[in-house]
Order: C-alpha cells, then structure tokens, then sequence
C-alpha cells in the first residue's frame, strides 16, 4: 500500500532536498516544516524563487512524470520532515493518478 511504501526522511534549515538539473528518483510528500521552490531561469543568474511548501505539498513529481531532469531546486527554510517514494514505487501505486498530477503542475508556472 502507499502507507508501507512512503519512507520517512528529515531535512536541515538550509539543505537543498532535490537540485535543479539532477536525475529525479524520488517523490516528496512534506508533512512538516516550510521550504522554497526556486529555478535558475537564465545560466549564470542567480535563482528566482518560483513558490513556498508547506505541511500537504508535494513535490519531485514533474521529473518521474516526465522522465526528465529536475526542473528546480527545493531548500528548507526550517527542518522540515518529508515522507519519501522512490520512481519504481511512484509508478506503480500513483501512475493512474498521472493526469491528476500533470494538470497540477500547471502551479509551478
């Protein structure tokens, strides 16, 4: 089931969870603390914030949908507590859930 699969994580005040760029293998789910969504829009400059997570947002989505590279960076802006899934589980138990999410991630625009 998705409870025997999401896997509890914790996170620092400052640690950037996943980066802009990399290879995305996981999914997030917050159930604690607050971080920021920021991109890199233009090579060389510096990072625009594109929104804040709070306790029921998720994020890490948009690169295992898509099978792409993260499209932005996420840092905590507190210790913030995460409930973790990898891709193969993400597949499997949320794929028919997939046109849900892709209509959701018209936020992060």
């Amino acid at each position: 089931s998705l409870c025997d699969a999401l896997q509890p994580v914790t996170f620092r005040e400052g640690e950037v969870i996943v980066h802009q760029g990399e290879i995305g293998e996981t999914f997030y789910l917050l159930e604690e603390g607050t971080a920021v969504v920021s991109k890199v829009y233009v090579p060389g400059t510096p990072p625009k914030e594109v929104m804040r997570l709070g306790h029921g947002d998720y994020f890490g989505e948009l690169a295992l949908l898509n099978n792409d590279l993260r499209a932005a960076s996420v840092t905590c802006l507190s210790t913030c507590r995460c409930l973790a899934l990898s891709r193969r589980t993400f597949d499997r138990l949320l794929g028919p859930l997939e046109d849900i999410l892709r209509r959701n991630a018209t936020r992060y625009d």
